[in-house]
């Protein structure tokens, strides 16, 4: 008996195996080789008419350093941080409310979350273009309601580029917080109120502890993506927002500079695993650890 159910062990144990491996070579083949071609390709030169220079050199990431590069990071950083944020103060009551509504409300908001993800994104940028363009929609109502007198110059502005990040990136914070909120056991909650606690103490004492893996696993999947969505600068911001995502879209096709814009990547690469590490390590539950 006892042979027999090792033996079984040993063939799950195998199946097991058979099961990921799928994944492990997808794994390799389209993420770990082409991370090791953009990393390889950031040592090598421009060639002097078109492609790649096969010569070992530290001159991409010498450029990187100079002020006008280093400026890129930091306002690519700079709109990730406002962006995050101003999506943490919407998303996080949308998902939380949502959570505590009947199934049919749910069903409901829920809709509302998922039906711009039926249209393209740019189709959806160009909708906010008209929207903040000169004489556009917003203008035409502000001076109905008689708030201002002439149009207002909010297209290529860098509140207008955030609007299109907090557009593009809300239903990822909203999501991730429902899906933490409605696991929440409300039991903990009522039995604070029978404690004493007020509705605002109970909120910040048992609520807000439980749904934050929630809001940090939003917080994740708001902040990277922002430092990269270039088009959204390009549509909104036009050439007043120049993010790290823009100097390498401009490297690939103007510049033919390859090797540069690799360096930039793995830059940009690194910067994010590291500002991953960092909430893995604020957060310290399971429900990041796919994440990372």
């Amino acid at each position: 008996m006892a042979k027999q159910s090792q033996g079984r062990k040993v063939k799950e144990a195998k199946g097991n195996r058979l099961l990921v491996l799928p994944i492990y070579i997808f794994t390799l083949l389209f993420v770990g080789l082409p991370f090791v071609y953009l990393f390889l390709l950031s040592f090598l030169k421009r060639a002097e008419v078109w492609g790649v220079d096969f010569t070992f050199t530290l001159e991409n990431y010498k450029r990187i350093f100079s002020p006008m590069y280093l400026g890129n990071f930091a306002d690519s950083l700079k709109l990730a941080f406002t962006s995050t944020i101003c999506i943490t103060l919407l998303g996080y009551p949308y998902g939380y409310i949502m959570a505590r509504m009947n199934k049919q409300w749910k069903k409901r908001m829920l809709l509302l979350i998922l039906i711009p993800f039926f249209t393209s994104a740019i189709i959806r940028l160009y909708g906010w273009i008209i929207v903040f363009r000169s004489n556009g929609v917003l203008d035409k109502i502000l001076m109905g309601l008689g708030l201002t007198e002439k149009p207002l110059k909010l297209l290529y502005t860098y509140p207008a580029v955030v609007v299109g990040m907090i557009y593009a990136l809300l239903p990822f914070m909203i999501l991730a917080v429902y899906s933490s909120a409605e696991k929440l056991d409300y039991r903990l909650v009522e039995a604070s109120r029978d404690l004493g606690a007020s509705s605002w103490k109970a909120f910040w004492t048992v609520s807000f502890p439980l749904t934050l893996p929630g809001l940090l696993s939003g917080v994740v999947l708001t902040f990277v993506p922002s430092m990269g969505l270039f088009f959204i600068a390009d549509l909104l911001g036009g050439n007043k927002i120049v993010l790290v995502g823009n100097v390498i879209q401009e490297q690939m096709t103007k510049g033919r500079n390859q090797p540069f814009a690799a360096a930039l990547s793995v830059v940009l690469l690194i910067l994010t695993w590291l500002i991953l590490k960092l909430y893995r390590n604020i957060a310290g539950t399971s429900e990041l650890e796919g994440i990372f």
